[in-house]
């Protein structure tokens, strides 16, 4: 199938999150992403293409219930999911994908401004359709050299590159088809996630491994969320570190609270989604209550 025929919607914009390796915090960036732009007065679409995990789909499962629960409303996003195809052929299969998900694609660009498509941590050809049409890509990594496999390999005396990673040459791949179709090249981005507050030199020669592989690869890089366990209790619930500050939530708000909530106004700084300043501070639940809505299959 050729990645070709789909087209970038011209009324949205896709960020595509992905990483072919596991636990790496795709699904918490996806979240936060979400959220953030959903607080700053944005109209948003999520979509889940991990047949498997569904992991953005049950966090938003757990948000809606949590809502309920609770009887408040929080920002909601438009949720939708594009399912693998079922049929034995690989031609019929994709075909079949490439139609479900420019369908997604088309329904999603109507009802926001921003499309976040979380994806699965393995190579799929829907993943691959994902970063085809992506204006952002964010790829999250952990601080260790076994992730830094998928973007490329360097030589453990002298830092150069030996070869690029299966994700790196994938990414490469796709960004040289759009040049040939005088598309604009993805703004891709790797961030250092789910980093440890001390000062190791592990941190100091990962730094510096990202930093020789951006100058290869072409991304632009940075620092992502620091390993917290905030984050895996507020999966339960649904909830992000913005929706802390309301009252009606009934989550205490600590200093680490506040620092993750800085740490995450600085990733969005980054990520520079909207050219605006980014403020996600004082977010009055009211503003957000029509965009509760129910999940589109």
């Amino acid at each position: 199938m050729m990645l070709s025929d789909l087209r970038l919607p011209e009324d949205a914009r896709i960020i595509a999150v992905g990483n072919e390796k596991g636990g790496a915090g795709k699904t918490t960036l996806s979240i936060h992403i979400i959220l953030s732009l959903l607080y700053d007065g944005h109209k948003v679409c999520s979509v889940d293409i991990d047949s498997r995990q569904r992991s953005i789909s049950h966090y938003l499962e757990n948000r809606r219930r949590f809502m309920l629960n609770k009887n408040i409303r929080l920002p909601f996003p438009s949720h939708f999911i594009v399912n693998k195809s079922q049929l034995d052929s690989m031609e019929f299969s994709q075909r079949d994908e490439q139609q479900r998900f420019s369908k997604c694609l088309s329904a999603a660009s109507k009802k926001g401004q921003f499309i976040v498509i979380d994806t699965p941590g393995n190579d799929t050809f829907l993943s691959r359709l994902a970063h085809s049409v992506a204006h952002t890509i964010v790829t999250p990594i952990n601080d260790s050299f076994v992730d830094l496999d998928v973007l490329g390999r360097l030589d453990p005396s002298t830092f150069e590159l030996e070869d690029s990673g299966v994700y790196g040459k994938m990414i490469t791949k796709l960004q040289a088809h759009r040049r040939k179709l005088n598309q604009p090249k993805a703004d891709w981005v790797v961030l250092r996630n789910r980093l440890s507050n001390l000062d190791a030199n592990n941190k100091r020669q990962m730094a510096k491994a990202v930093e020789i592989l951006s100058e290869h690869l072409g991304f632009r890089h940075g620092v992502g969320f620091s390993e917290r366990v905030i984050y895996r209790e507020l999966f339960l619930r649904g909830l992000s570190l913005l929706d802390l500050v309301d009252q009606e939530t009934g989550i205490p708000t600590s200093m680490a609270h506040i620092a993750a909530r800085r740490e995450l106004q600085q990733f969005m700084q980054f990520l520079n989604l909207t050219g605006e300043p980014v403020h996600l501070g004082q977010p009055p639940l009211e503003r957000h209550a029509a965009q509760a809505q129910p999940a589109t299959a």
